[in-house]
């Protein structure tokens, strides 16, 4: 329980995917590949249609990177391989064949919302406020950046990124085209959901494929760059004011 878990449901050509860990949904390593190969397994399963990424719990939807993983890294090797588990999900769902539908039902804080970036459709509650702290521990939304620089702009992402104590609403995201649809409850946003993919599992997959295609079109290198991103983060996660500042939040 520790590490978390993901779990998977199929049914009808939707493929559900969830993941949960105690500390409101934060990523671990182990969690984070986990999520990846489950999303590259669905993703080759040709009666799945379309996939619905969730979490579980009531807070939370993601609280973005593991404060205890973080704290243990110790080298150069170790930093990049923990963010890289970032870059393995992003790049997961930006090749994975079917489209992939996000359920934000709460707050998003770092990788949570690159998760989020990185659907193809995102609903989200009204509660679903999204940061991006990064900064504010001494490293940098570097990985995510391009899933969320993609979803709403250059200026938008400047926002989350230098402002990296504010929350910034559903409301807001929802104008910067991060959330497609906002509701006012968990129950209404599933409804939406639900009636969404259900016409999307019974459309035609090769439509949808070469829809995604032409949606991710210019990500090609993101394979490289990501990878890049998290040897940059990878590399600041060692310094003293790094440490001292994850020190801090933990004791709040």
């Amino acid at each position: 329980m520790e590490q978390g878990r993901v779990t998977i449901s199929k049914n009808n050509g939707i493929a559900t995917i969830s993941f949960f860990h105690p500390q409101s949904n934060s990523l671990p390593g182990l969690l984070l590949r986990e999520i990846a190969v489950t999303i590259e397994q669905t993703g080759a399963d040709e009666s799945v249609r379309v996939i619905i990424l969730r979490s579980e719990g009531e807070k939370a939807f993601c609280a973005g990177a593991s404060f205890d993983e973080l704290i243990a890294i110790r080298d150069l090797d170790s930093g990049k391989h923990f963010f890289s588990g970032f870059a393995l999900v992003i790049n997961a769902m930006r090749k994975c064949p079917q489209l992939i539908i996000a359920r934000v039902h709460n707050k998003s804080v770092g990788g949570g919302v690159g998760i989020a970036s990185a659907a193809d459709y995102c609903f989200a509650t009204c509660n679903a406020s999204v940061k991006l702290s990064e900064l504010a521990v001494g490293i940098g939304p570097f990985v995510v950046g391009p899933a969320v620089e993609r979803k709403i702009g250059v200026s938008a992402m400047s926002k989350l990124a230098i402002n990296a104590t504010e929350w910034a609403s559903a409301q807001w995201a929802s104008e910067k085209g991060l959330y497609n649809e906002v509701f006012e409850s968990q129950s209404k946003m599933d409804e939406a959901i639900e009636a969404l993919a259900k016409q999307l599992s019974v459309s035609s997959p090769e439509a949808m494929r070469e829809l995604k295609k032409i949606l991710w079109k210019g990500t090609e290198n993101w394979d490289e760059l990501l990878m890049e991103r998290a040897g940059i983060s990878g590399r600041l996660v060692l310094s003293q004011f790094t440490r001292q500042a994850i020190e801090k939040f933990k004791s709040k």
